[in-house]
């Protein structure tokens, strides 16, 4: 089976975290934390930058790793950083999402998840 390897930013807002949602794809409609692939010749970090750039239009302070998440879809396996971060401001554009949510740990549970991502939100559960 092909790996994947993509990093997700877990922006952080106060007390809340940005979820976007899907507007593309097989998964269009289902709810993650932004980010994707990483090129070749990037660190993730470089990948998390540009991927949030090009999908928020939107520049992030990357703080730290949370969480490593490995998952198997029917065709392929994610491997997954997932990094704590902040927006550098805050606006940002939905250029690849339909929408997006600002979310308090008490209602992450409040929308349809990737099920990668839900290990994500299992990581972020258990910081708390």
């Amino acid at each position: 089976m092909k790996t994947v390897r993509v990093v997700a930013a877990i922006i952080r807002r106060g007390t809340t975290v940005l979820a976007t949602q899907r507007g593309y794809g097989d998964y269009a409609g289902w709810w993650e934390f932004p980010g994707g692939k990483i090129e070749p010749h990037e660190r993730p970090e470089e990948a998390l930058v540009r991927e949030i750039h090009e999908e928020l239009a939107a520049s992030i302070r990357i703080e730290r790793l949370v969480c490593n998440v490995v998952h198997d879809y029917p065709t392929f396996r994610l491997d997954m950083d997932c990094f704590l971060c902040s927006l550098e401001d805050e606006s940002f554009t939905l250029l690849e999402h339909q929408a997006a949510r600002w979310l308090d740990l008490a209602h992450l549970d409040t929308v349809d998840w990737l099920p990668a991502d839900l290990k994500v939100v299992a990581a972020l559960k258990e910081l708390a």
